[in-house]
Order: C-alpha cells, then structure tokens, then sequence
C-alpha cells in the first residue's frame, strides 16, 4: 500500500477498512474486570502488539491503539493520572511498531466520563486532558487521532480542537446513537447524526462516523442522514457485531462474520468510506469485510 493520508486515500476513491474490537479481545488475553486496559501498554506489550497484528494479518488498512480510556480523567480512576504521557505513548508506539509505515495507526481517544451539563468539569480542563493525550499519541507515531463513542457535542468539539491545536494529526470524531423509532437515532445527550457531522465538520474533523451501540443495519440509515447532511467528507463506521444479548449471563454479539458481510455493500452505497468494527468483532469479522470491499473496488 502506498500509504498517503487517509482523506487522500478516501478522495482517490479507496473504501478503507479499519479494525475490530478491543476490549473484548483484551479479555480474552486475561485482562481482569477492575483492571486499566490501558496499563497493559506497559504491563503486557505483546499481548497488545498480538491483537495489531491480528487486525492487520486480517486485512485492515488501519489499526487503533490501546488508548481509549487515556486521558487524565479515567486513568486517575487507577491512580495512574500521573502516567498520561508514558501511557499513550507506549500505546501508539506499539501499534506503530507493528503496523509499519503501509498501514494507519488511528489513536483512540474516549469520552472523559465527564458531563460539562452537571458541572462536574469545566470546557478548560477537558481541553487540557484531551491536550495532553494526543500530544502524546502524536509523539508516539499515530498517523491520525480517532475521538470515538462521543455523546456529547460539546465534549467532541473540545476533543477535535485539542488536536487541530496541538498536532499535526488528521481527525476523526464518531458518534454512539441509540434508536428512538422509526429511522431516528439520537446520542444520550439527545444529539441526531446529521447535528453530530455538521459540528464536526464546523469544527475542523477531517472524518466523521459512527461506533458502537449498533450492528451494522441500524448503521445504515445512521450514515444515510451523516451522508445527506455533509455530502465530501469521508465516514468511519465501527459497528458491533450486532446488538448484544445475555446468554447465560453472558454478553454476547450475535452477527456473524457472514451475516455482515451481506451489509456491506448497503453501507457503502449509503456512504461510509471506512468499515470496520467494534464490541464482538474479531479478525474474522474484519477479514470479510475486506474480501468484501475488495469484491466490490
């Protein structure tokens, strides 16, 4: 692959294909309920570097980073706010390591878990906590910062101008949205996908989506109403493996590797530009989505 950035790749016509979950596939290796994900950056470095190189061996063009929970405010939860930096940095250094220089490493970046509406925080020190996260995803290697499982706009917005401000990192922000009936899907802080894109887009996001909460149907008309509302910029969807049921006291994702790749060619024609997954996907997931978009190019 000759690796460009990815709106260029997008622009030339390229349907990109991104990887799968992580939590998941984090406890499979044994992290422990309690435990920080993202202290296994430093704690288990290979457990880590083997999920990149499962996405990657399956095909993804791009690769996230163990990073989701990294800023100040989640990780104090472990009383490891004082290891921001060392944090996300080893966290895109890993994934950088294995995913070279002819695939993406797109940083994960997660709601601080902090509402601005309650006045628990203020705009300034959520700025200053997605600041030093991606300063330090950047110094890592990342090609891009993936600001993902937003609700709230205001938090988002905040997030998108730590990066623009502070690196020189293309963004992307997605959205979670829940459905309310009929084909409308609104965010828990009531915000629809076409407000979602336009903030962004307004904001400086250099890619939009959505992740999380839905499989890939319901992904469909959400990148419809992103797709009517900005018609040029490229669209990330991260969906589940379907809408997770509890068998056995178990969460479970139902959608098999086959059963998405029937969606595929409907989420392309409704717009997104890049397919990958998210809760219950594996590389088996994302290994059909690519021979998909490879059937389709």
């Amino acid at each position: 692959m000759n690796k460009t950035t990815i709106t260029s790749a997008v622009k030339f016509g390229r349907i990109l294909v991104s990887d799968g979950a992580w939590g998941t596939f984090l406890q499979q290796k044994g992290l422990q309920a309690g435990e920080c994900p993202e202290f296994w950056n430093l704690s288990h470095p290979d457990a880590v570097q083997e999920i990149v190189r499962s996405y990657i061996d399956a095909g993804a063009d791009m690769v996230e980073t163990n990073s989701f929970g990294g800023t100040a405010f989640k990780l104090d939860y472990f009383g490891l706010a004082g290891q921001v930096s060392e944090i996300n940095e080893a966290a895109a250094r890993l994934s950088r390591e294995v995913a070279g220089n002819d695939h993406w490493v797109i940083a994960s970046v997660g709601p601080t878990g902090k509402i601005l509406l309650m006045g628990d925080v203020t705009e300034e020190e959520l700025y200053d906590a997605f600041k030093m996260q991606v300063i330090a995803l950047e110094k890592g290697g990342t090609d891009a910062i993936c600001i993902e499982t937003m609700s709230d706009i205001d938090e988002a917005l905040l997030a998108i101008r730590a990066v623009k401000e502070n690196t020189g990192l293309e963004v992307i922000c997605t959205f979670t949205f829940d459905p309310i009936g009929g084909n409308e899907y609104r965010t828990m802080m009531g915000i629809s996908p076409a407000d979602a894109a336009l903030a962004c887009v307004g904001a400086g996001a250099d890619i939009i989506g959505t992740n999380c909460g839905n499989g890939l149907e319901n992904m469909i008309n959400i990148v419809t109403q992103m797709r009517e509302a900005v018609p040029a910029i490229p669209i990330l969807v991260h969906a589940n493996a379907g809408l997770p049921k509890i068998i056995n006291g178990i969460i479970t994702y139902p959608d098999t590797p086959e059963q998405m790749k029937e969606l595929i060619p409907q989420i392309v024609r409704a717009g997104a530009n890049i397919i990958g997954g998210c809760c219950g996907t594996t590389p088996a997931h994302i290994a059909v989505i690519k021979e998909t978009v490879n059937e389709l190019i």
